[in-house]
């Protein structure tokens, strides 16, 4: 799981009038005035509030006629909250997925990477980009903070398509992004290190 997903998911039911709503979906389906009525809140409000919810795939609304009622898909509820029991599982069985001696480390790099230090292609196979992407990524410094346009110009020095490795970059945990700012997650949560 994303860990952006989970600081998402924590972010939206750690507001009370959320878990409120969360309580009363629980006992059945319900539409925005019905639970404006019940919270004593103003349909507004509440529309935000849902909206939040229905971002993290917690609520879930169907329309019948003119009324739209909100429903609690308590299956995504119950996986959301036990996530964070799961984490070391999850990176567990992925570090053992994308295990690459350093012979094939460096035979990834020697087929994607030209005499120049130029890449020929972003690969398809998951292990194999991870390598690629794990052998240009260890330019940056660790703590430091990168804006994009550094980012990109990085990028460009050895790849024409800036925006797909640094999305990569982004998708495979080697770098967080915030307010178009980059910097690299610790080590540990990379899913493969190549080693210089």
């Amino acid at each position: 799981m994303q860990l952006e997903k989970m600081v998402a998911f924590h972010k939206a039911v750690g507001d009370p009038t959320r878990l409120r709503i969360i309580a009363l979906l629980r006992q059945g389906s319900l539409h925005g005035q019905a639970i404006a009525g019940k919270l004593g809140l103003r349909a507004p409000t509440i529309t935000h509030h849902l909206k939040k919810l229905k971002d993290t795939g917690m609520v879930y609304s169907r329309r019948d006629k003119n009324t739209i009622y909100f429903y609690l898909n308590e299956r995504r509820l119950e996986y959301m909250t036990t996530a964070i029991l799961r984490i070391g599982d999850e990176e567990r069985v992925v570090a053992e997925q994308l295990k690459v001696s350093k012979e094939d480390q460096a035979t990834i790099i020697g087929n994607f990477v030209t005499v120049e230090g130029k890449l020929k292609q972003m690969p398809r196979q998951l292990k194999k980009k991870n390598v690629i992407l794990s052998y240009f990524v260890q330019w940056f410094e660790h703590g430091k903070t990168y804006e994009e346009k550094e980012i990109n110009e990085y990028i460009q020095t050895f790849f024409d398509d800036f925006a797909t490795v640094r999305r990569e970059w982004i998708m495979q945990q080697f770098m967080y992004r915030e307010n178009n700012r980059y910097e690299l997650n610790p080590v540990e949560m990379w899913p493969v290190v190549v080693q210089r």
